[in-house]
C-alpha cells in the first residue's frame, strides 16, 4: 500500500465477553492502553461508535441525565449534546456532525472500532532530511502569533499583527515587538496569514506595511470565506496576495517549501501550516480547533501551537442565572486546566523535536476593560512548558520578543541550550503604552454618520445581513462605554423567525437574548459590514438569554456569514433623502 492510499487504524479491540456486557442505548469506553475514550451506541443488533470528543472544542462527554430516551451525552466543556443515534449535536440544533467510527467484528463476536484515515498530504514527495548548518535555519519571535523565519536565504513571516489593536478595541498586544518589526516585514520573501481574525490579518499592520512594500508575496488558504474580503473597503493596497489549495507543497525554492491544511472544525475559515526546509519540518497550528481534521505529522522538527485560552467572550460577557462571579471564575479556572492538559497531551503524542507556545500573548488593556482582564485568566506559557518536560524529553521554548532559536544547533544539541538566544540586553518586554486613542477615535468616527439618523438603518441592515427563518428573538441596546443604556440610543427587537421589527417581544414561544453593545463598535461594525468577532470575542457586548442556550445558526452567520460586501449606504441614504426628514435624534423601537 502506498503512503498516499487511505489507510485502516484499529482504535480499540473489545473482547467477546466485554461486548456481551453492552446495555441498550450508550455505553462508554476507555481504552487503558493510551487512556482514549469512546462511545458505542446499542439499538438491538445495532451498533455505532465515536470518539468521545467533542467536536466543538475537544470537551469530554459524560451521560445526559436528562434524557430519558439514553440517547444523547453531554459535552462538559459547554454543555453541548450529542444525539449518538444520529450523531448529530442537538444542543445547538444544526450544528456538527460527529465523525462515525467504523465497527469490525471478528469470528468470536469480538469487535474493533476502526478509524478510516484518509492519506497524509505531507508524505507527498518526501525529502530525507539533510543536516543544518548552524545560523541556516532561526526563529525569531515578535509577538503574539508572529515569527520571522530565516530558512537558508529566504525569509518567511507568520501573521504579523505589530501594531494597533484586533478585534475592534477589545485586544491589545501583550509584548512589545522589536523594534525593527517593519524593516523584518519589508525584507521578508512570503508572509502567511492563517486566517481572518485581527489577531492575525491586522490591518494596522498591513496598512503600514503596504505603503512600503505593497506588492510583497502573501499567502493564504482557499478558505471558503476570502481572508481578505474587508481589503477594499479598507483602504489597504497589497497587490500580491496568493491563494493556494489546501494539502500541496508550495515550492519556494529548492530547499524551501509550505503546505496550507484547513482546520476541521471551521474549514471555512481556519487554517494551519507546515513548513518544511531541507527535509525538516515546522508545524504551526495557529488557532485550529482540530487542526487537519487532528490528522499531524509527529516527529517534526518544530512545533508551535496556541496555548492561552480566554479567546471568548464566553463566559466573561454573560450575565443572569448561573452566570455569577464565583460560576464564571470556577468555569475559567477549570477550562484553564483542560486546555493546559490538551495541549500538552497533543505535544507529547507528536513528540517534535522542539515545542513553542504562541499565539496567546494579547491583553485586555484598555481601562474600561479592566473586569474582563482581571476576570479572563489566561494560561501561562511556561506552565504549559514545565508540564511537558516533567514526562518527556522535548525540548520547549518559552518566546520574548528578539529570542532566537537556532533549529541546527537545537536537533544536533537537543540538550544545548545555546541553541536559544534570549533578547538582546536592554530589550522591552511588556508594552505599558498602546496609543488607545488614536484608535478608538478612528473606530468612533462612525457614531455620528448619517445613516444612524434614520430609524430604517435598522431594517436595511439586518436584511443585508440576510439570517432568517430561525426562531430567535433577540433585542439589541446601544450602550456607552460601561454598558449602560444610552438615553438616546436605539434599543429594538429583532424577530429572526421572519425578519421582523416589533415594538414588543411576540406572544408565541420563542428563545430570546439581550445584547448590550458599546455603541461606538456596534455602530463601526454596522457601518463596515463587520463580522461580530469584533462584538463578542472583542468583549464589546453583555449578553443575557432565555433559555441559557447557544444558538449555533445565528452567531455562526453573523461571525463568519455575512456577506462580503458591505451594506450600500450610500444608496440608502440616496433613499431615505427622498423619502424624508431624517430624526433629529437616535430612535427607540
Amino acid at each position: 500500500m502506498s503512503s498516499m492510499e487511505q489507510t485502516a487504524q484499529i482504535l480499540l479491540y473489545i473482547k467477546p465477553e466485554d461486548v456481551a456486557t453492552f446495555k441498550q442505548g450508550i455505553n462508554f469506553l476507555r481504552n487503558k492502553e493510551d487512556g482514549k475514550n469512546y462511545i458505542i451506541y446499542v439499538d438491538g443488533e445495532k451498533k455505532q461508535a465515536c470518539k468521545n470528543l467533542c467536536k466543538h472544542q475537544g470537551g469530554t462527554f459524560i451521560k445526559d441525565i436528562e434524557d430519558l430516551s439514553n440517547r444523547t451525552v453531554r459535552c462538559t466543556k459547554h454543555n453541548w449534546k450529542l444525539d449518538v443515534s444520529t450523531m448529530k449535536y442537538v444542543n445547538p440544533p444544526d450544528s456538527f456532525c460527529q465523525e462515525e467510527l467504523v465497527i469490525e467484528t471478528d469470528e468470536n463476536n469480538g469487535i474493533s472500532l476502526v478509524e478510516l484515515n484518509p492519506p497524509n498530504p505531507w508524505d507527498t514527495d518526501p525529502q530525507i532530511p539533510k543536516e543544518l548548518a548552524d545560523e541556516e535555519v532561526q526563529i525569531t519571535y515578535l509577538t503574539h502569533a508572529c515569527m520571522d523565519l530565516k530558512l537558508g536565504t529566504k525569509q518567511m513571516v507568520f501573521d504579523p499583527w505589530l501594531t494597533g489593536p484586533a478585534f475592534a478595541r477589545g485586544w491589545w498586544l501583550l509584548h512589545e515587538p522589536p523594534n525593527d518589526w517593519l524593516e523584518r516585514l519589508c525584507r521578508a520573501d512570503l508572509i502567511y496569514i492563517s486566517h481572518m481574525h485581527s489577531d492575525h490579518l491586522s490591518y494596522p499592520t498591513l496598512k503600514i506595511l503596504s505603503k512600503k512594500r505593497p506588492d510583497i508575496p502573501i499567502y493564504v488558504g482557499n478558505t471558503e470565506r476570502p481572508v481578505f474580503w474587508y481589503l477594499n473597503q479598507s483602504g489597504i493596497k497589497l497587490t500580491n496576495i496568493n491563494v493556494v489549495p489546501f494539502g500541496i507543497w508550495q515550492q519556494v525554492d529548492e530547499d524551501l517549501r509550505f503546505m496550507i491544511l484547513m482546520d476541521g472544525v471551521h474549514p471555512e475559515m481556519d487554517t494551519c501550516i507546515i513548513v518544511e526546509y531541507k527535509g525538516h519540518k515546522i508545524l504551526n497550528t495557529v488557532d485550529c480547533t482540530r487542526p487537519n481534521g487532528g490528522k499531524l505529522p509527529a516527529n517534526v522538527a518544530l512545533m508551535m501551537s496556541d496555548f492561552a485560552g480566554g479567546a471568548s467572550g464566553f463566559p466573561m460577557t454573560f450575565s443572569g442565572g448561573k452566570y455569577t462571579e464565583q460560576w464564571k471564575s470556577q468555569f475559567i479556572k477549570t477550562e484553564r486546566k483542560k486546555l493546559l492538559n490538551y495541549k500538552a497531551q497533543l505535544v507529547k503524542d507528536l513528540n517534535p523535536g522542539i515545542y513553542c507556545p504562541f499565539a496567546g500573548y494579547f491583553v485586555e488593556a484598555h481601562p474600561s476593560d479592566r473586569y474582563i482582564k482581571e476576570t479572563n485568566i489566561k494560561n501561562d506559557a511556561a506552565e504549559l512548558n514545565n508540564l511537558i518536560n516533567k514526562t518527556c524529553e522535548i525540548v520547549t521554548w518559552t518566546p520574548k520578543p528578539g529570542a532566537v532559536l537556532d533549529l541546527g544547533k537545537c536537533l544536533k544539541n537537543p540538550t544545548d541550550r545555546s541553541c536559544i538566544a534570549d533578547p538582546p540586553p536592554g530589550t522591552k518586554i511588556l508594552k505599558d503604552l498602546w496609543d488607545f486613542e488614536t484608535y478608538l477615535d478612528e473606530i468612533a468616527s462612525s457614531f455620528n454618520d448619517a445613516i444612524f439618523l434614520y430609524p430604517s438603518w435598522i431594517k436595511e441592515y439586518f436584511t443585508w445581513a440576510g439570517f432568517k427563518g430561525y426562531n430567535l428573538v433577540i433585542r439589541m441596546i446601544e450602550t456607552d462605554e460601561d454598558f449602560v443604556a444610552l438615553p438616546k440610543g436605539y434599543n429594538y427587537l429583532v424577530d429572526f423567525s421572519d425578519l421582523s421589527f416589533p415594538t414588543e417581544r411576540p406572544s408565541r414561544d420563542h428563545p430570546y437574548e439581550e445584547i448590550k453593545t458599546r455603541t461606538t463598535v456596534m455602530r463601526h461594525v454596522v457601518k463596515n459590514g463587520l463580522l461580530w468577532d469584533d462584538l463578542y470575542i472583542g468583549f464589546q457586548t453583555r449578553l443575557q438569554r432565555d433559555p441559557d442556550i447557544y444558538h449555533h445558526q445565528f452567531w455562526n452567520h453573523f461571525q463568519i456569514k455575512l456577506p462580503v460586501s458591505p451594506p450600500d449606504w450610500d444608496s440608502f441614504l440616496k433613499r431615505e433623502k427622498e423619502n424624508g426628514v431624517p430624526s433629529n435624534s437616535c430612535s427607540t423601537m
